[in-house]
């Protein structure tokens, strides 16, 4: 190859090597601006959507823990109305009735039991396991078999100042305010009002 050609095909390469990048066209640039948009607002959404959900959760746990607590039912003490493993949800209050499920805590323990009588309120149970409060038979629909059960206490009984009293629905085999050692339930031991099954399914539904 000759020389002159040589020079020829070297100064044509290095115009080529010099020359201006091709610029990318409109539509290139629309996409790519609709893909900054796209990104940027799939990542406001995630944010906004994650901590929608942590306030979400953090009101939902708020209500349990204040209003609404969410207890699990251990033992046969409150059979049939409830049975080990329901779970049920109660609702804090301190406006009770005779027959309310009321729950409470005995040291470190939440037990569940039924509101018979308010402080001062006199309570007496007859040999046959009939209530009454206040001298008027407490009519108990949801107790299979009624019993005195296991007392240390006389009957009648007044109710001290600032508590309740309260029973089991299994009277056999339930340990409640008849013993010392659950005794009535002071105010401040008192979590709420059972109300609603939730668990299990084919139970869920209000709590009489």
């Amino acid at each position: 190859m000759k020389i002159s050609k040589i020079n020829k095909i070297n100064k044509i390469s290095k115009r080529n090597s010099n020359a201006t990048p091709e610029r990318p066209s409109v539509e290139e640039l629309q996409k790519e601006v609709s893909r900054v948009r796209y990104n940027r607002r799939y990542k406001s959404v995630l944010k906004s959507t994650v901590y929608t959900l942590i306030v979400v959760a953090a009101i939902a746990v708020l209500v349990a823990t204040i209003w609404m607590p969410v207890l699990q039912i251990y033992g046969n003490s409150m059979n049939p109305t409830l049975t080990e493993g329901d779970i049920v949800v109660s609702v804090k209050g301190n406006n009770y009735e005779s027959g309310d499920l009321v729950s409470f805590y005995l040291g470190n323990k939440l037990l569940v039991k039924r509101y018979i009588a308010g402080a001062g309120q006199w309570v007496n149970i007859d040999t046959d396991g009939n209530v009454f409060v206040d001298g008027q038979y407490l009519d108990e629909p949801y107790v299979n078999e009624k019993c005195v059960g296991e007392t240390d206490i006389m009957f009648p009984y007044q109710v001290p100042e600032s508590r309740i009293f309260v029973l089991g629905d299994h009277r056999f085999t339930s340990v409640d305010s008849r013993s010392a050692s659950v005794g009535c339930v002071a105010d401040e031991q008192m979590v709420g009002k059972i109300v609603f099954r939730v668990w299990p399914l084919n139970k869920i539904g209000k709590l009489k």
